[in-house]
């Protein structure tokens, strides 16, 4: 499971996201970007962020530490903002919270390029989860210390919105021609040899494990959690053999 922590300060609505995350600080004197089981996308979207968000770091990425943090909606009675407090008190219990990386600056092309090497690995990644939100206009990438850093997941693995197609969903092709990275030739094939290895049943295991029960007790068609993890963990399995060759709109760039 996730370190789990307690919110003990509300510092500030984070307006870049679409979900209002709030960034907090925590017993452990630990500085975190909360996102809210209250929010509009509901705890789905926080399951897709600790299954992609630790499957990526257990394959070479960088990616924010994942806590579950346990927000008690007193804290929300102080916020002048009606929206945030609104949230806050509809988000008691275990939300998630990402290290806080001060000083990183948000992705530009232009200043910080990407290697064939890198940009493959990432869009390869992004394919094996079904990521759509990692776009020119939205790249959700951070520079940190030099370093580029993967973020906000929160839109990957569509196919748990509705379960009874969740195969046929996850075995659609990826279409990287609005990605982010696409300008700089990924070596998917180098990216595929590498990392595809690597995402076995045993890790996947290992991976959703760390889902919050929480956000998973009564779920329609599933008696226990450990089933739906199981059904988390079945299309990245069968997808990541395969993936490398669903990938499409790369083609102009070869």
């Amino acid at each position: 499971m996730l370190k789990e922590v307690t919110a003990t300060r509300y510092i500030t609505a984070l307006r870049e996201g679409g979900s209002l995350p709030g960034l907090v600080e925590a017993d452990d004197f630990g500085m975190y970007v909360m996102k809210f089981t209250g929010a509009g996308q509901g705890r789905k979207t926080l399951i897709a962020e600790v299954v992609s968000g630790e499957l990526a770091r257990r394959l070479g990425f960088r990616v924010p530490g994942l806590v579950a943090i346990d927000l008690d909606p007193v804290l929300g009675l102080g916020e002048p903002d009606p929206e945030v407090q609104e949230l806050l008190k509809a988000s008691g219990g275990v939300n998630l919270g990402m290290d806080f990386l001060s000083g990183a600056l948000g992705y530009d092309p232009l200043a910080f390029p990407a290697g064939p090497e890198e940009a493959g690995r990432i869009v390869w990644f992004d394919a094996l989860v079904g990521n759509v939100d990692r776009s020119w206009r939205n790249p959700n990438l951070l520079v940190h210390r030099g370093d580029l850093w993967l973020i906000d997941h929160g839109a990957t693995m569509i196919w748990q919105h509705h379960w009874p197609a969740a195969e046929t969903t996850a075995a659609k092709p990826y279409d990287a021609s609005d990605h982010a990275l696409r300008r700089f030739a990924p070596d998917i094939a180098g990216a595929a040899a590498s990392l595809a290895p690597l995402v076995t049943e045993e890790l996947l295991a290992e991976v959703t494990a760390e889902i919050p029960d929480a956000w998973l007790s009564g779920e329609p068609g599933f008696d226990t959690p450990d089933d739906l993890r199981r059904a988390y963990a079945r299309p990245l399995l069968a997808r990541a053999a395969v993936v490398h060759e669903r990938i499409q709109g790369l083609e102009d760039d070869r």
